[in-house]
């Protein structure tokens, strides 16, 4: 069984995301008790479900992130994860992200992207000025570097 490592910490910016999380889902509950004069069990039935809901997004924003084994690169999203292995990899680098609005394009600074040897990219958590790296910029070049060197070493290796 391979042990999959995250090369970094979270930054303390994913509790605040989970923070802000809780408060939308307890003014949503608020909400939908008074929209629809829920009482008694309604009350509990939207408590419960909404409380589980936030744990399981709790869950998946703590693990969110890219880990590294010996046989490959794991990324986990918020909906989903995805497991590659060195070989599938043709390169790691990074990518200047921008977005466009109409006839504007905003840029959103540095991420690391992985092109796979089939031609497809994979897009990554990492984010130069994500909530792990904003106030961090040395950690986030140290982990793509750690993210190249790996991948480097597992193609020459």
């Amino acid at each position: 069984m391979e042990t999959w490592v995250r090369p970094y910490t979270p930054g303390s910016g994913r509790w605040l995301i989970i923070g802000w999380e809780a408060f939308a889902l307890a003014l949503l509950a608020w909400a939908t008790i008074g929209t629809f004069e829920l009482t008694g069990h309604g009350v509990r039935l939207v408590a419960c479900v909404l409380a589980a809901l936030w744990v399981l997004g709790a869950h998946r924003i703590l693990l969110m992130g890219a880990y590294v084994g010996v046989d490959g690169l794991r990324i986990h999203g918020l909906l989903r994860s995805r497991t590659m292995a060195w070989a599938e990899i043709a390169q790691v680098h990074l990518h200047d992200a921008s977005h466009r609005l109409g006839p504007f394009r905003i840029p959103s600074g540095l991420t690391v992207l992985i092109e796979r040897r089939d031609g497809s990219t994979v897009n990554t958590e990492l984010w130069a000025q994500g909530v792990d790296f904003h106030s961090r910029p040395k950690l986030f070049r140290a982990v793509y570097h750690e993210l190249r060197t790996r991948h480097l070493a597992a193609r020459n290796g």
